[in-house]
């Protein structure tokens, strides 16, 4: 096979060569002379022209693929209620202020709160800020430091196999933790309950850095039952959250330093989970009427 004038392969009727024209180019007409015009080809020794590649007819606009262009974002707040949850703009957390004193007679009432349940194992802070943010007339989170401390999984540091700079460092990451926790559910409208055992011989580290953390409105409060009833209550106690007896009288020892510190203290030694909180919601709303200077 050879090519033709045009440059394309010329074929004879059993598949070999054949003279040039000897039969018509299937794209062309025919020619005055008979003989089937060809396009000229290229000239041996001579520079050809450059010819721009034609542009492709123009095509009516069709339908974009669908990887073209991504979709467009929906708007901040979502679409209507019950189609998509959209995308909710949150407020950004910031250290909560002082709230202003609720309606007489009304505990605290709806007033967004930053409350801060501070004592000794086995006080029963937990249950007792749990019930209380439970029962309350509007939305209200509980936030225990311990829950915090153990999300560390691997490599916790328990503070019962000696304190050192690890358990002191996960410590304070925890109680940062919560503070965030707690800015960024105070600045969506939803109070919040801490609890922790905070020691009044450690004021920069245990008040002062919670007060860092939260806000000026933080409203501290110390549950402080009898000795006896905190021993009997960490006996019931399980796992880690279980401490030793000298442990437990070392803490409700220095707990004692709360007594004459302006704070507001609540022995419930003989009170129940309801009648304890109902002391709280009083506690709290007192504080909100006259703030005491802690």
């Amino acid at each position: 096979m050879y090519p033709g004038p045009g440059g394309y392969p010329a074929s004879g009727p059993h598949g070999g060569a054949g003279p040039a024209g000897s039969g018509p180019h299937p794209a062309a007409g025919p020619h005055p002379g008979g003989v089937a015009h060809q396009p000229p080809g290229p000239v041996p020794g001579r520079p050809q022209p450059h010819h721009a590649p034609a542009a492709p007819p123009h095509q009516p606009p069709g339908p974009v693929p669908q990887h073209a262009a991504p979709p467009p974002a929906p708007p901040l707040g979502g679409g209507p209620r019950g189609e998509s949850t959209g995308h909710i703009q949150l407020p950004p957390g910031g250290p909560v202020p002082v709230p202003p004193p609720p309606p007489a007679d009304s505990g605290t009432g709806t007033a967004t709160l930053a409350v801060l349940l501070i004592g000794p194992a086995g006080a029963g802070k937990t249950t007792v800020a749990r019930h209380w943010a439970r029962n309350r007339p509007v939305s209200t989170a509980h936030i225990s430091l311990d829950d915090v401390r153990e999300w560390v999984c691997s490599g916790f540091a328990d503070p019962q196999d000696g304190w050192n700079d690890h358990s002191e460092a996960q410590y304070r990451l925890a109680r940062r933790t919560c503070g965030f926790a707690a800015r960024n559910f105070l600045a969506n409208g939803i109070s919040c309950i801490l609890d922790d055992a905070v020691f009044p011989d450690r004021p920069v580290v245990g008040l002062g850095g919670w007060k860092r953390h939260v806000g000026p409105g933080l409203l501290p409060v110390v549950l402080l039952p009898g000795l006896e009833v905190v021993l009997e209550r960490n006996a019931e106690r399980s796992g880690n959250r279980r401490l030793s007896d000298e442990e437990v009288a070392g803490i409700h020892g220095r707990m004692a330093g709360w007594y004459g510190s302006g704070l507001p203290i609540i022995d419930n030694s003989k009170y129940d989970v309801e009648t304890t909180a109902r002391a709280l919601d009083d506690v709290l709303a007192r504080a909100l009427k006259s703030p005491p200077n802690w």
